[in-house]
């Protein structure tokens, strides 16, 4: 099965002395739901970065989508991101740009042509109900409503794989579930989808892989 995430031996931190996930072992296959879970501290912030080169390898091998994460010059993770939709708890949306443009950008990015922008976009915001909110700015909506034009970002141009740290950390119980609706509704599309948050939902009626850090290490739990 193809792999998108590979871990060896893997070691990440900020401090050669202490690092934050030691000899990290595991894979994420393609298709796979996972969630990655650990209590606040534990790494997974850490680890996600790891995996869009916000943070590099202190040793170890660590490859993403075929990219080996350890020798990646700027150009390989520039191609590589434009593989990937995030999505952070703090939503990340610029605050001068509408809803409409933020959710826009990955396709600027790329390069696509301003009808394909448009067309795909427009589709995106409808997804995730906002059509409505498309020329409001980002404070000017709930919460909820920033965390699922969030997700439409990360989704517009079809990637390869979600990866998203605590997507529903901020929001209320509704707006959580329709975040975690939308993120099914994404790997049912066929996309990896991986997810660090404290908490796996009570009621999750999907096939799931689940990843815990715990002191520094990485276990699959059955």
């Amino acid at each position: 099965m193809e792999k998108i995430v590979s871990a060896q031996s893997l070691f990440l931190g900020y401090k050669k002395e202490d690092p934050v996930i030691r000899n990290g072992n595991f894979s994420i296959n393609k298709g796979e739901f996972v969630f990655l879970t650990g209590s606040s501290g534990s790494g997974k912030t850490t680890l996600i970065k790891s995996l869009y080169g916000g943070v590099r390898p202190r040793s170890g091998a660590l490859e993403v989508a075929g990219v080996n994460m350890v020798k990646a010059g700027n150009g390989k993770l520039t191609t590589l991101r434009r593989k990937m939709g995030l999505v952070f708890q703090d939503y990340k949306l610029i605050e001068e740009w509408s809803i409409k443009k933020n959710v826009m950008l990955p396709l600027i990015i790329a390069g696509y042509s301003a009808d394909i922008c448009e067309q795909q976009t427009s589709k995106l915001l409808n997804h995730v109900k906002l059509t409505h909110k498309s020329e409001d700015y980002p404070d000017e909506l709930s919460g909820g409503e920033q965390q699922r034009a969030a997700v439409a970002r990360a989704l517009v141009h079809s990637p390869y794989v979600i990866v998203a740290d605590e997507p529903t950390g901020n929001l209320d119980e509704y707006s959580a579930e329709v975040v975690m609706e939308l993120l099914k509704t994404a790997h049912s599309c066929g996309i990896t989808v991986l997810i660090a948050t404290h908490h796996i939902p009570s009621r999750f009626d999907l096939s799931y892989k689940t990843l815990h850090i715990e002191n520094g290490n990485i276990h699959e739990i059955p």
